[in-house]
């Protein structure tokens, strides 16, 4: 039964079953206690409509794309994850690009109709990945947009239709251990809807805040990206501050962004990295180390060595990102990133 994994906020904390997290924990004489250590992974509960590009994520030992088995290989890795210390998880109903990064996106991973209801077989994917997570202790950042397959949903009608859908399978459901994320990179001048963009996406945010079920509402927020700030608008809203470091080449610069992001929130809130591609985690300084020791968590993107465009397949040997994706522990990357976190987290 879902519902074993309660989150909460209490002020800049988060708190998992009324417990702050990683309880006493400090690390190089910096709080760990109230963090979420997280990493992006959005392919999930990836599929692709398209028969035109649906082989392009073909698992290399059957030549062909197997959503299930997506799904099963990464509920076996979940409770490895939590051994290293991992409290949390980045999911996305509409994914990112299969391809690390591209600049055209012509496969169907739009995870609801045209109309914005949500497709069953995205529903019980999302549902077994979060009572995996639950199992484990663990939390989701569930994210329902990305650019590049929003344009799929019709009008502003449908955006509003799948934000209902996704808060009623999170409240109805009882998934305790789920926030929300409206999309990924807001203000990423991609989005063809308007309501999604940075001067409206505030009304989503309010949205998710009106639905209840008992009492219960679920935390929620939404993403900028890399090296952007969430607008107070946004801020006085949110419930949660989802930033994002690609293209902060500088570790110091992480910093900067976790004081802005203070100063406009105005009061005190969680500030979540939830996407970053940068790495040097044998360094001393890195981004991880300079947002832990600001108080913020940090979350983990890690696309496929080599990613880079369309027609760029993943040879399912590297990267969170690219799919077929291979959830194991099995680069020198994703070691660096757990030994990380298990050793600030002293799992």
């Amino acid at each position: 039964m879902p519902g074993r994994t309660r989150i909460s906020i209490v002020g800049e904390d988060f708190h998992v079953n009324g417990q702050v997290t990683y309880l006493g924990r400090t690390w190089r004489g910096h709080r760990i206690e109230g963090l979420l250590l997280n990493s992006r992974m959005v392919q999930t509960t990836f599929d692709d409509a398209n028969p035109e590009t649906r082989d392009r994520f073909a698992y290399p030992d059957t030549g062909r794309w197997d959503p299930e088995r997506n799904l099963a290989e990464f509920v076996h890795m979940v409770p490895e994850y939590r051994r290293h210390g991992l409290l949390g998880v980045t999911l996305n109903l509409q994914g990112g690009s299969p391809e690390g990064y591209s600049k055209v996106q012509p496969w169907d991973n739009a995870g609801f109709t045209a109309a914005g209801e949500l497709h069953s077989g995205y529903r019980d994917r999302l549902t077994r990945a979060l009572a995996a997570l639950d199992a484990a202790g663990m939390v989701a950042i569930v994210g329902i947009f990305y650019f590049g397959q929003d344009e799929r949903l019709s009008d502003e009608a449908a955006v509003r239709r799948a934000v209902a859908q996704v808060s009623d399978t999170l409240l109805d459901g009882g998934h305790t251990n789920a926030i929300v994320e409206i999309n990924n990179e807001c203000d990423v001048p991609r989005y063809e809807h308007e309501i999604l963009q940075p001067h409206r996406v505030h009304e989503l945010v309010e949205q998710v805040r009106a639905t209840t079920r008992g009492g219960r509402r679920l935390l929620v927020g939404t993403s900028y990206r890399g090296r952007s700030v969430p607008s107070e608008q946004v801020l006085a809203v949110s419930d949660l501050a989802l930033i994002h470091g690609n293209g902060v080449v500088d570790p110091e610069y992480i910093g900067e962004m976790v004081r802005e992001t203070r100063k406009r929130a105005g009061r005190p809130m969680p500030i979540v990295f939830n996407e970053d591609d940068h790495f040097d985690f044998d360094r001393p300084r890195n981004n991880m180390v300079v947002a832990i020791e600001n108080h913020a968590s940090w979350g983990y993107f890690d696309p496929a060595s080599g990613a880079g465009g369309a027609g760029v397949r993943s040879n399912y040997i590297d990267g969170f990102q690219n799919v077929p994706v291979n959830w194991r522990i099995n680069t020198d990357r994703k070691r660096g990133f757990f030994d990380l976190v298990r050793e600030m987290s002293g799992a």
